[in-house]
């Protein structure tokens, strides 16, 4: 008989993350304790909050967007600490082997939802461009979605975690907190006013605020030491966490460095589907979810298999095998850019600006099929769109490509002879994308009924 999956960490729906019976974390940190332990080669499961912990739902406006708390976000279900099968636990310099066995929406929540922010909560990818809150509703029909804000538009997901990793060392952590506060209080020193002024935040610091430290009760003294230290889980880091690889699906394994004990692991930000760049910062179909993973633990892995990259043995950075499940596309669209940007400025061999251009470029050129511009935005932030860099060496132009699978549209939007056809139309409220659609045509406008 094969054994049962146990689960380890349940969600309740019902109730809030901080009233979990199984208590979640929100940021990284060496003492927040382990709520379970798993033996390697054991199957376990791990149910998971989307990244705002239910405070988005599922309804027509984007007030849930523009007010979300950015200090919460994201609800981490760990930390687990594994142990081999003589019942030792992992050490720093082991390897920790993920295997993604399963995975996918929550029973019962099989929805999900796609935002970006606006410019007073640090925007996002492309700020200058839609400084306004915006949110698409996505509903799951199997392996594939569909959105009545953006219709006219249905594609297979590769559900993936957004966030993965290890917790830190006490001095990985310090390392962590060093250069990140070097970067946010000097980062600005090479750039012009006007790119200060249009720039997101440069990194998120350790603050207590909505600081969730999974069995640490709120407001002890312990709390309050770690909240001030422990960092937050927006960026990806040497331990992994916030990667937002979309290939990481069924089949796949995570090689993860372990820094302290036990290798205490933890994960959220489940996906259902992203594109390349996740370029709207809430950009995948973000849902609540579930894992099933199998752990081994490769002895002295770290030096073996991994390079520093820094000062220390501790700057390393995970590897990713991808599994063999992803939908299958035939045929593109791509869409090139080049490291200039809009103003015409020449930047030197910069492969951020000429990804911009080239999500630009795809952006203007859907949306002449009928789309409004937040619609093909938030579209590309959800669908399964391939990010390259195609040349990073001719100088001064880094050149970035953005590959649009082109069977996830109703229409053909290939160049052709003739007038481009009518798509589908967006109906506006002042914070929020609704949209009626009926075939490739317009219907009538009801700004007061569920799109």
């Amino acid at each position: 008989m094969a054994p049962t999956t146990r689960l380890v960490v349940p969600i309740d729906l019902t109730k809030k993350p901080c009233e979990q019976k199984v208590p979640l974390h929100n940021r990284w940190h060496p003492d927040i304790p382990a709520v379970a332990d798993v033996t390697e080669g054991e199957v376990f499961r791990v149910e998971m909050l989307d990244c705002n912990g239910g405070a988005v739902g599922d309804n027509d406006s984007a007030l849930d967007i523009k007010n979300s708390n950015l200090f919460s976000a994201h609800y981490l279900s760990g930390p687990i600490r594994v142990l081999d099968k003589e019942g030792v636990a992992a050490k720093p310099g082991d390897l920790l082997a993920v295997e993604i066995c399963n995975l996918g929406p929550l029973p019962g929540s099989e929805w999900g939802y796609t935002a970006s922010m606006d410019r007073e909560h640090g925007g996002s990818f492309l700020t200058d461009h839609f400084p306004a809150a915006t949110k698409a509703i996505w509903y799951f029909e199997g392996i594939y979605c569909y959105s009545p804000q953006i219709p006219g538009v249905r594609f297979p997901g590769i559900t993936h975690p957004g966030l993965i990793g290890t917790a830190p060392s006490m001095e990985l952590l310090n390392i962590w907190n060093e250069r990140e506060r070097e970067i946010q209080e000097n980062g600005h020193k090479s750039m012009t006013l006007t790119e200060v002024l249009h720039q997101r935040p440069f990194a998120g610091l350790p603050i207590p605020e909505s600081c969730l430290l999974g069995k640490i009760e709120d407001g002890t003294p312990e709390w309050e030491k770690i909240a001030k230290e422990a960092a937050r889980t927006i960026p990806g880091r040497e331990n992994g966490g916030n990667c937002d690889i979309k290939n990481l699906s069924r089949g796949s394994k995570v090689y993860l460095p372990v820094f302290v004990d036990g290798a205490n692991l933890s994960m959220g930000d489940m996906h259902f589907s992203q594109g390349d760049g996740e370029v709207s910062f809430c950009g995948a179909i973000e849902m609540n979810g579930f894992l099933e993973l199998k752990c081994e633990i490769i002895r002295g892995g770290m030096k073996e298999y991994l390079t520093p990259m820094g000062p220390t043995p501790l700057h390393v950075n995970p590897i990713f095998e991808i599994g063999p499940v992803e939908p299958r596309f035939s045929e593109w669209l791509v869409f090139e850019g080049v490291s200039v940007d809009e103003s015409g400025k020449q930047h030197y061999l910069d492969a951020s600006v000429a990804f911009k251009r080239a999500v630009l470029n795809a952006i203007d050129y859907i949306s002449k099929f009928g789309y409004s511009k937040e619609q093909v935005y938030l579209l590309l932030a959800a669908c399964p769109c391939e990010g390259r860099i195609a040349a990073i060496v001719d100088a001064p132009n880094a050149c970035a490509t953005l590959a649009i699978p082109t069977a996830i549209f109703d229409q053909d939007i290939r160049p052709k002879s003739g007038k481009v056809p009518v798509g589908p139309r967006v109906i506006r409220k002042p914070d929020v994308l609704k949209c009626t659609y009926d075939g490739n045509l317009p219907i009538t406008e009801n700004p007061g009924a569920r799109a």
